[in-house]
């Protein structure tokens, strides 16, 4: 099938993107050679950022549940526009330095890069107190206001992706959120308490939440 530009490896790296979209376990999957630029730390890195976006709490953090593993392969193919070409002359320095040969964007150098810059270290041996702050500062700039035309942070494409991960793993969709497959009447009016969860059918707050 070369010539509609649709290979094997292309064939057997979304076959492995939907298997960890369904739940498959992520041992069960194949990676493909499209993750080789990928160093174990940064793994480590994303997996520990992860972590930090949703948290262990009653049920198991996305970092736990392998939403890592999603975002890499979900890079790996350019899910959400993640393998365009960036517009290098307009990016700050920050993210230029990370561009690929090609002019697409390194998410995950840019991401330890930045991890480790604040917290003023290695990011992975850092005190957690640290780690979270680091996370919280790259999230904070992330999404403040800024000028319309100003680059967008890559930290909103990876948190987007994490929290797809996650909202779509079984754990996600319905441990951590509530899911009625068969909705009942219409109630306009619900009340609301402490400690209730999302619904999964709305992914409003999947969208940065």
């Amino acid at each position: 099938m070369a010539e509609t530009g649709w290979t094997r490896r292309d064939t057997l790296g979304g076959a492995a993107l939907f298997a960890l979209v369904v739940g498959i376990p992520v041992a069960a999957v194949r990676m493909t050679d499209t993750t080789n630029d990928v160093t174990d730390r940064q793994r480590m890195v994303l997996r520990a950022a992860a972590q930090g976006v949703i948290p262990r709490t009653a049920t198991p953090g996305a970092g736990d549940i392998g939403a890592h593993d999603f975002v890499v392969l979900a890079l790996a193919h350019g899910l959400d526009g993640t393998r365009a070409p960036a517009a290098g002359a307009a990016l700050p320095v920050t993210v230029a330095r990370h561009l690929r040969r090609d002019g697409t964007l390194d998410y995950l150098d840019w991401l330890e890069w930045q991890l480790d810059s604040r917290a003023q270290g290695d990011f992975l041996r850092a005190a957690p107190a640290r780690r979270q702050a680091a996370l919280a500062a790259v999230d904070a700039e992330a999404f403040a206001e800024t000028a319309r035309d100003a680059p967008e942070s890559p930290w909103k494409k990876l948190k987007a992706l994490i929290l797809t991960a996650y909202y779509t793993s079984e754990i996600g969709g319905s441990r951590e959120l509530q899911y009625e497959l068969v909705p009942g009447k219409w109630e306009p009016d619900l009340p609301f308490v402490p400690g209730s969860r999302a619904w999964s059918s709305d992914w409003t707050a999947v969208e940065f939440s």
